[in-house]
């Protein structure tokens, strides 16, 4: 792989294309680290370094961040704004009949779509731009802070809207960051810098579980998660490469006096098919009710029940909930991304056909079976994988910063895999050894 990799920086375009990626990854961090307009930094430090930060709200958009959301940079918002933009759009595109025809015209109808999350990316920073400028006003985005001052400095109407302003053209330039790495890097712009922003929380999160540990100074909580990490790494890495090849026999076909067709090929069905989809959509939901009981202060008994039940993420209840929730939307964003119905047409159209399944509807109902069949272990995969930070955080006493959660997992192994089967296939297609063996 050594060998590759350096082969990969001696090839003179591909070399560009690295060195491009790097470039845009240091500029993102950079930005991660420059204050917004308004916010007193060193107060924002302070309170990080005394206070717990509100996890139960944000750590999602934390994650995805970098951890710049805490420190309310330019970039706090991150790339969060754009993924959920695109899963919105993803599901309109089942109910609305305009965006389905637009995904269906092929790269002219994509343009629009990829137009349409652009602006919706800005409206949603919008929004959660000013949710996060009226939580750090009303002191709630530390619990615990003792330190004199605001941290909003300056509470006027002026300031805030250029606070908000400031974090939603963050969002936009992060957003076109990502599609200059699509264009002219290597591999996906936004994958890419959510990777980068996950991974820069795992140094201080691992160093958070060796100073919070008991045992010979914190080492041996330190080694423990190490290795919990690997084994996940290990499990991930060979859940998202498994899959079921079901085969296709196309039939000849003799147009003039050439003859077309009589290959064989075969349907790549992933056993986890949704990705980490699944945990996006439980997270983002779960974290609805928190967020309604605190901007409504309500000390009601609906209050005080979400309070017990949803904030700390250790409770029963929001665990069996999470874990039903991952299961649920796994079958339905398969249900709505794979469609058997279309395959089965496009096979009958071209002449293909699985052995032993009569063509049309019966070889839509056989890809319904094996996709529910294998759908399956894959929900309850991610299930499981998303509750692994629950269980640490119950036996190793560890912060909601615990660095190898399901979520950040799922996607470091998956972008980096997807990464290097592109710089693999770009490698072979100069005739050299690739990465994968």
């Amino acid at each position: 792989m050594l060998t590759a990799f350096a082969r990969a920086f001696k090839t003179p375009d591909l070399r560009k294309k690295l060195l491009f990626t790097l470039g845009i990854i240091l500029l993102y961090r950079f930005g991660t680290h420059i204050p917004v307009p308004g916010i007193d930094y060193k107060s924002v430090q302070k309170c990080m370094d005394e206070a717990e930060a509100n996890q139960g709200l944000f750590g999602l958009v934390n994650m995805f961040s970098g951890g710049a959301l805490l420190q309310i940079t330019i970039f706090a918002l991150g790339i969060m704004p754009y993924i959920t933009a695109s899963i919105i759009l993803q599901l309109l595109t089942v109910v609305i009949p305009r965006l389905e025809a637009l995904k269906k015209e092929g790269q002219a109808g994509q343009a629009k779509i990829t137009q349409y999350t652009r602006y919706l990316t800005v409206a949603l920073a919008i929004l959660q731009g000013t949710g996060l400028v009226a939580t750090a006003r009303s002191g709630s985005l530390f619990s615990g802070c003792t330190v004199s001052g605001d941290i909003v400095a300056d509470r006027s109407i002026f300031a805030t809207v250029t606070m908000v302003i400031t974090m939603t053209a963050g969002t936009a330039v992060v957003m076109w960051l990502g599609e200059l790495i699509t264009d002219r890097g290597i591999g996906n712009g936004m994958s890419i810098l959510m990777f980068v922003a996950i991974a820069a929380g795992f140094p201080s999160g691992l160093w958070s579980i060796k100073q919070s540990g008991k045992i010979m100074d914190g080492w041996l909580e330190f080694g423990l998660v190490i290795a919990c990490g690997l084994a996940m790494v290990g499990l991930v890495v060979f859940v998202e490469q498994a899959q079921r090849r079901i085969p296709v026999q196309y039939a000849k076909r003799m147009i003039g006096r050439r003859s077309y067709g009589g290959t064989s090929t075969y349907i790549p069905l992933k056993v986890n098919q949704a990705g980490v989809i699944p945990v996006i959509f439980a997270s983002s939901l779960l974290y609805i009710p928190a967020l309604i009981v605190q901007f409504s202060g309500s000390d009601a008994g609906w209050a005080n029940w979400i309070e017990r039940n949803f904030t700390t993420g250790d409770h029963p209840v929001y665990i069996v909930t999470y874990f039903l929730l991952i299961v649920f939307f796994a079958f339905f964003y398969v249900a709505i991304s794979f469609n058997p119905e279309e395959v089965a047409d496009n096979m009958k159209k071209y002449g293909g056909f699985i052995p032993g399944i009569r063509a049309g509807r019966p070889t839509a109902e056989y890809l319904s079976y094996v996709l529910n069949r294998i759908t399956w272990p894959g929900s309850l995969y991610l299930g499981l994988i998303a509750l692994v930070p629950t269980v640490a955080l119950v036996t190793l006493n560890a912060n909601q910063n615990f660095p190898f959660g399901g979520t950040s997992i799922l996607i470091i192994v998956g972008v980096g895999l997807e990464t290097v089967k592109q710089i693999e296939s770009q490698l072979q297609q100069r005739h050299y050894e690739g990465f994968l063996r």
